[in-house]
């Protein structure tokens, strides 16, 4: 088990104002599974990947990763979990603007003063076409390619997790395939612990196990044996059914309330 999430709670304000971005959520992730986390926006999908990269604290619950207790550690080793644990694909790349690609992708090993492991960052460059752009700055790139250095630089540290969120977010269809079909690839090859977050129902439906939010708690948690593929319709429809109709009954529910609540007043 890579991934142990306990009864997560994140609120914000107190009182009146108090909102729950995420209202006990439970669940766990195996080592090399794919999973996507979908939601509408406000669900919690974004507050819960943070709390799980360690860049925002839990009300109270646990995130325990490789049997450790992310939120019990000193704030130099969750600084280390950051550096050499975790590895973040942002929806705008977030390179770094004065450095070349190749610079960017050993970044987080040497932030930890590390040894860049040459064999496999070679590896990764290849998977990824990246050969051509090592001296490149970010500004000198496409959208996709900027979004395939940030891949490589997620990857270069083996880390146990890779947080993708909304990693097509920015891009065009065709880009959007490629970094979708990059991630399957990778996470195949390398046996690489992905959780993406998106709220695009096609691009959530080509991971192993599909995760939806609404209102800070899991609705419903799909898992299938095999990678749905965009031509696959059948089987696109058959994972992509039950999370709508997950997502119409929440909404339903909430429709009901609104009326019952608004008969009361009269």
């Amino acid at each position: 088990m890579v991934l142990r999430v306990e009864n997560l709670v994140k609120e914000y304000g107190k009182d009146m104002s108090l909102t729950k971005a995420l209202d006990n959520v439970s669940f766990s992730i195996e080592e090399g599974e794919f999973v996507s986390i979908i939601g509408a926006s406000g669900s919690g999908k974004s507050t819960l990947l943070h709390l799980i990269g360690g860049v925002d604290s839990p009300t109270s619950g646990s995130i325990i990763v490789r049997d450790k207790n992310i939120y019990n550690l000193k704030d130099k080793e969750l600084s280390k979990y950051r550096r050499k644990d975790v590895g973040l694909v942002y929806q705008f790349y977030n390179l770094i603007p004065i450095l070349n690609v190749e610079e960017n992708i050993e970044l987080p090993v040497l932030l930890d003063k590390g040894k860049v492991d040459e064999n496999f960052k070679k590896e990764l460059i290849d998977i990824l076409k990246l050969g051509e752009y090592l001296n490149y700055l970010p500004n000198q790139l496409s959208g996709g390619t900027q979004q395939r250095v940030a891949i490589a630089r997620a990857l270069i540290n083996h880390p146990a997790l890779v947080l993708a969120d909304e990693p097509t977010g920015n891009l065009d269809s065709a880009n959007s395939k490629e970094i979708i079909d990059l991630l399957k690839l990778l996470n195949e090859k390398y046996k690489q612990t992905v959780i993406m977050v998106t709220h695009d129902l096609d691009i959530a439906s080509q991971a192993k196990r599909i995760i939806t939010v609404s209102d800070g708690k899991i609705v419903s948690d799909i898992k299938k044996e095999v990678p749905l593929t965009s031509t696959n319709e059948q089987a696109v429809q058959a994972v992509i059914t039950p999370i709508q109709q997950s997502t119409e009954i929440v909404e339903k529910v909430k429709s009901d309330t609104c009326e019952v609540n608004h008969e009361d007043s009269k």
